[in-house]
């Protein structure tokens, strides 16, 4: 009896660790994760081929999960519902808090909007939306009352009112009638009251940029979302307004590395310009809400605009610089900043293997962890965790000597 007592307790104290571990996720809102460095974000995809005809399955993910707990990450954002990885993923989440005890995850769940005759072969219609916008929505409110516990924010888009986005962006009163509606569920209380709706946006769009974007519907929005997500990338204006990037004239005689970082502060401050653009927008409204950074990132690979026959933007030590200074900023400001991305994906341009928007991640397709994270492989981080039945290792076996031989300098001479 003593032995049967003993393992009742010891069932008892495994049930309520599980519920009080349940019971926390259910308290934990937007409101307390973002700006919380407790509560470190990354963008999320996890595709392994160059197409999305193969989703990820349930164990992939929880691979992926795997991994990016290791990295002491708990928020995820993903950027639609129609395809089945968002299902795998809430799945596989699921699965791994019943596992372990200790695992924590959210989501910041993306629903994808477009205007009429995005992606097809006639001219878009940016003033009309397109119909499968109502099943994004839709669908995306289903997930997040089935998930409760893990979807703390919806987005409604991605980069879908800013003008260089010609296949598929919407005017700001499409996204902000989706806004209102998912606004107005959680008033008759179809939708989890805390849950937070956003939009997640260049930063010209949110108002930082030109003027042309200062519009009626786009006040309304900054009232109507709970809050701004924006999105800065410095690394393509190394090539469209690289008026921060190159060396300055007193910088000439530092070392390749030296000159470097002083151009990466630059990139910081660049980046913060841009962030604080929007709050400046925003306060001369007289309104007054938290700001967060929902996309920034740096490539590591590019063979065009930004690489060594470009802007000589795109290697592993600048990138690895940009995150360790972009995160430490946010983290003093009490900022969320969702990092893009955690893993690269390459059917983002599948024709061409070495375009940009294919190497983000902070670990590539060999399962290689980029310099940025190498730190994390010598704190064996990754030890006994696997991607697709591969160990976690660096790139260039771990030599920085074959790592800075793929590094070039601006060669811009700046005057700022």
């Amino acid at each position: 009896m003593k032995h049967l007592k003993y393992i009742l307790i010891c069932i008892g104290c495994v049930l309520s660790h599980a519920w009080v571990a349940n019971n926390n996720s259910k308290n934990v809102t937007a409101a307390t994760i973002l700006g919380n460095s407790n509560y470190q974000a990354i963008c999320y995809g996890g595709y392994r081929n160059c197409n999305r005809e193969k989703v990820p399955t349930v164990d992939e993910i929880k691979d992926d999960l795997k991994i990016l707990s290791a990295m002491n990450i708990k928020v995820l954002r993903t950027y639609n519902v129609h395809y089945k990885e968002i299902h795998h993923l809430l799945q596989a989440i699921t699965e791994l808090k019943k596992e372990q005890r200790k695992f924590e995850m959210y989501v910041m769940l993306g629903a994808w909007i477009d205007c009429k005759n995005a992606w097809t072969a006639d001219a878009p219609i940016h003033t009309e939306e397109s119909e499968n916008n109502v099943t994004e929505i839709n669908e995306a409110v289903k997930l997040a009352n089935a998930y409760s516990s893990i979807i703390k924010i919806i987005s409604v888009g991605n980069e879908a009112m800013v003008h260089w986005a010609t296949s598929y962006h919407v005017t700001p009163n499409i996204i902000l009638k989706w806004v209102k509606h998912l606004q107005g569920l959680k008033q008759q209380n179809k939708l989890n009251r805390n849950v937070w709706i956003t939009s997640s946006d260049n930063f010209a769009s949110w108002g930082g940029g030109d003027t042309s974007y200062h519009t009626k519907d786009l006040n309304e929005l900054i009232k109507a979302v709970d809050y701004i997500s924006v999105h800065t990338y410095p690394m393509h204006d190394t090539h469209y307004n690289p008026i921060f990037w190159g060396i300055k004239k007193e910088e000439q005689n530092l070392t390749p590395q030296q000159k470097i970082d002083k151009v990466m502060l630059r990139v910081r401050d660049y980046a913060i310009n841009q962030y604080n653009s929007v709050v400046n927008y925003m306060q001369s409204l007289g309104i007054k809400k938290p700001v967060h950074i929902g996309e920034t990132g740096w490539a590591t690979v590019c063979n065009e605009l930004y690489g060594n026959n470009g802007s000589k933007a795109t290697d592993e030590y600048k990138s690895a610089i940009y995150y360790i200074l972009i995160n430490a900023w946010a983290k003093q400001q009490k900022i969320s900043c969702f990092y893009f991305e955690a893993f690269d994906e390459c059917w983002k341009n599948s024709s061409n293997p070495l375009n940009s928007e294919n190497h983000f991640g902070l670990i590539n397709l060999n399962n290689e962890a980029k310099y940025v994270i190498w730190k994390l492989v010598d704190q064996q981080k990754f030890k006994g965790l696997t991607r697709n039945g591969n160990p976690i290792v660096k790139t260039y076996q771990g030599n920085d000597s074959l790592l800075f031989k793929d590094v070039e300098l601006p060669t811009q001479i700046i005057q700022q």
